[in-house]
């Protein structure tokens, strides 16, 4: 057991330094203080053909975390690609339930965010 209390020890010490030191902020309010972390909330730039001729009209498709709003999208993306967003659109498509024989399973839910960008602005997420 005084292994196991060592290493609680350790890592009990890791946390409060890193309060001190600036790390991410916990509860209340810990989106706002938090610009860091707010790269993990786009998972993958969803990359299809009707994806790809909304490009022209500068709208652009990202899979998203699912806990994530408007607001923390755009901050996101903002300091991701460095370009200024007209607006967010967000769209939660719902798991469906597939069948294998006798076996039933169901696909994952996803969290869509349509991003519009401003006049002039432009994203390079296509794959080379």
């Amino acid at each position: 057991m005084s292994i196991f209390n060592k290493l609680k020890s350790k890592k009990d010490e890791a946390q409060t330094d890193e309060k001190f030191k600036g790390g991410l902020a916990t509860g209340r309010g810990a989106a706002a203080t938090a610009p860091a972390g707010s790269t993990l909330l786009i998972k993958q730039a969803w990359i299809t053909e009707k994806a790809s001729d909304l490009t022209g009209l500068r709208k652009y498709i990202f899979v998203i975390d699912k806990k994530a709003n408007k607001s923390e999208i755009k901050k996101a993306i903002e300091s991701a690609y460095g370009v200024k967003i007209e607006s967010v659109n967000i769209i939660n498509i719902k798991g469906k339930t597939k069948r294998l024989g006798r076996s039933l399973g169901k696909t994952p839910a996803v969290k869509k965010a349509v991003i519009t960008l401003e006049e002039g602005q432009k994203i390079d997420i296509m794959p080379a």
